[in-house]
C-alpha cells in the first residue's frame, strides 16, 4: 500500500469510521448517564447553597440534596429520550417527542417555581403537542404505507367519490 492511499481511504472507509466514532460516543454518553445520579452526593444537605459564584437556596424542598435529586430525576430519562429520538431510524420516531415534551415541561417548572413536584399545567401544553406529533407521525405512516403497497391514495379518493349514493339509496 502506498502512503497516498494511506492518507485517502476510499469514502466507505471515511462513512464507516465517522459513524463508528458517533456511534462510540453516544454509547459512552449512554454508559455514562445512569452515573449522573450519584452527582447529588456533592451538594449539601441544607436549604442553602453557596459557592464561590452564586448562593442558591431551595424553597419548596427545603434542601438543596433533595432538589437535585429530583432534578436529575427528569434529566436522566430526557436526555435518553433525546439519545433515542435523534438515533432512531423507525418510522414513528416523531411520537418520541411526546415524552420530551412531558420531561421538558416537568423541569422547566422544577427550574423555575421550585415549588411543585409535578403541575397539572403540562397536560394542557402536551395536549396540542400531542395532536401535531399525532397528526405528523400519521401522516408519515401514510406515506410509507403509501410507498410500500404501490398504492397511490388519491386514486382511493376518487373511488369513493364515484361510488357515493344518496342517504336514501343507503338506507334500503
Amino acid at each position: 500500500m502506498t502512503t497516498k492511499e494511506q492518507q485517502c481511504p476510499n469514502p466507505s472507509t471515511k462513512r464507516k469510521l465517522k459513524y463508528l466514532r458517533r456511534g462510540s460516543i453516544v454509547a459512552i454518553f449512554i454508559a455514562i448517564i445512569p452515573f449522573m445520579f450519584y452527582i447529588i452526593d456533592i451538594f449539601p444537605d441544607g436549604d442553602i447553597w453557596e459557592n464561590s459564584f452564586f448562593t442558591y437556596q431551595s424553597k419548596y424542598y427545603e434542601s438543596v440534596n433533595v432538589f437535585i435529586w429530583v432534578l436529575i430525576g427528569k434529566l436522566i430519562p430526557l436526555s435518553l429520550f433525546i439519545i433515542w429520538f435523534f438515533t432512531c431510524k423507525n418510522w414513528w420516531y416523531h411520537v418520541i417527542l411526546i415524552p420530551i415534551a412531558l420531561y421538558a415541561f416537568q423541569l422547566i417548572s422544577i427550574i423555575v417555581e421550585d415549588s411543585q413536584l409535578i403541575t397539572d399545567k403540562e397536560v394542557y401544553y402536551l395536549i396540542p403537542t400531542t395532536i401535531i406529533i399525532l397528526s405528523i407521525v400519521y401522516t408519515v405512516r401514510t406515506k410509507v404505507f403509501d410507498k410500500i403497497h404501490n398504492i397511490d391514495l388519491s386514486e382511493l379518493d376518487t373511488l369513493k367519490k364515484t361510488r357515493k349514493k344518496s342517504w336514501w339509496n343507503r338506507l334500503r
